[in-house]
């Protein structure tokens, strides 16, 4: 059994399911996956994310506001608050900083960040963290907003192992998409060896960064049994036991009851 504990399944292709929703997602169990977190990038589309969540008793919703997504964005405490009590959202985000796509819009990053972690902490859901060339400011805000009361995840890790430490010893876990499979991915493949299997979780991100071998193709949820197996073999690991560790991981991080 395998969580992909994040994909935007608002956006998949389904071309290759003959346009068909619960066909992608029958493909999806048939390669063992059993539960879905459906991420939310911006106010717009929240309202799908969580309309998918509703239909689907394995599939849960996150709110928040991705940070290459804050123009025109005002998302407050209150805002997000009022969505996070809707009953199939599990987590706070997307949210975070990246300075490599956007650093022109910094301060808006920074200021509804801080609010993500804020609201986070007021309502008590865990954060989905995207942190791309801004690890000491995820970091610091991190901890002066007091994020280690709900802790979270790194989603689609790409840092440092030092970073990885520092997220976990704020209540942390991190999460392995399909660049983990990429030739240039050295550095995340040794994080992924060196780090406790039970901060480990595993995520397709879809429809973006299909992992091998399927590159050049549409990325969708069946496609986090890649990513596990690699994983997996990195560590040394069964891989029947591997998926059992990362899904508990999963359920115990958003609470949610097999």
């Amino acid at each position: 059994m395998l969580a992909d504990s994040h994909c935007h399944l608002d956006r998949i292709d389904l071309t290759p399911f003959n346009n068909d929703f619960n066909t992608a997602l029958e493909a999806a169990k048939e390669q063992g996956v059993a539960h879905f977190l459906c991420v939310a990038i911006n106010t717009e589309n929240q309202t799908q994310v969580l309309k998918i969540a509703e239909d689907h008793a394995n599939i849960h919703a996150s709110v928040g506001v991705h940070p290459l997504y804050t123009k025109g964005e005002s998302a407050s405490i209150d805002s997000l608050s009022k969505m996070a009590s809707h009953q199939k959202v599990v987590a706070i985000g997307e949210t975070g900083l990246d300075y490599f796509y956007a650093k022109e819009s910094k301060e808006e990053q920074l200021a509804l960040f801080r609010t993500h972690v804020q609201a986070a902490v007021e309502v008590d859901l865990p954060l989905i963290i995207h942190t791309r060339d801004a690890r000491q400011d995820t970091l610091n805000i991190l901890k002066e907003e007091g994020a280690e009361k709900v802790g979270g995840v790194l989603h689609c890790f790409t840092e440092s192992l030092e970073m990885a430490h520092s997220a976990m010893e704020l209540g942390f876990y991190v999460s392995f998409s399909g660049i983990v499979t990429f030739n240039n991915a050295d550095e995340i493949r040794d994080v992924a060896k060196q780090i406790p299997i039970d901060r480990i979780l595993v995520e397709t991100d879809s429809p973006y960064l299909t992992p091998k071998p399927h590159r050049g193709k549409p990325n969708s949820p069946m496609y986090v049994s890649d990513v596990a197996r690699l994983v997996a073999e990195i560590r040394g690991m069964d891989y029947q036991e591997f998926c059992q560790a990362t899904t508990k991981n999963y359920l115990r991080l958003f609470n949610i009851t097999d």
